[in-house]
């Protein structure tokens, strides 16, 4: 039995000027990937990971309850006939969640937190959509690669 609690810290590595847009104003990008769309997080504070995502700054979401809904209603307004979930990515074996929440154990170091939104209906088109949130900067704050490094 898998727990689907969400951690309680999430990570979002990326380039300042994009991140900057989540913290004001909870915009984010979810990509295609698996069938679905998919937006990622880490579960984790690594250096390493600034490096693998050619990130200059983290964004870190302390109150992940929050946000996970506040994202799910926001996709759910852009996409009302597309299901949602998010779950813990799992490495090496198949995901009881499936094929998007599946990645190699090779990739194992993202600790990977992964929102996915499957279409209910197959003729849906898997572009690239913009979501806007609201401020998240009551619960989360932006620091720089830098900031791993002191």
């Amino acid at each position: 039995m898998h727990d689907y609690q969400r951690p309680p810290t999430l990570y979002r590595y990326g380039v300042r000027e994009d991140l900057e847009l989540a913290l004001r104003q909870g915009q984010f990008v979810l990509r295609p990937a698996s069938n679905c769309l998919t937006l990622s997080f880490s579960q984790v504070w690594d250096g390493k990971l600034f490096e693998q995502f050619n990130a200059d700054s983290c964004l870190i979401i302390h109150n992940t309850e929050e946000f996970g809904e506040r994202v799910h209603r926001a996709v759910q307004r852009a996409l009302p006939s597309w299901a949602g979930i998010d779950g813990a990515v799992e490495y090496g074996t198949r995901a009881a969640l499936g094929a998007a929440f599946t990645k190699t154990a090779a990739e194992a170091d993202e600790h990977e937190w992964l929102f996915a939104w499957r279409a209910m209906q197959s003729q849906l088109s898997l572009n690239p959509i913009l979501i806007k949130i609201g401020s998240l900067e009551n619960f989360a704050e932006l620091r720089d690669r830098d900031t791993y490094l002191a």
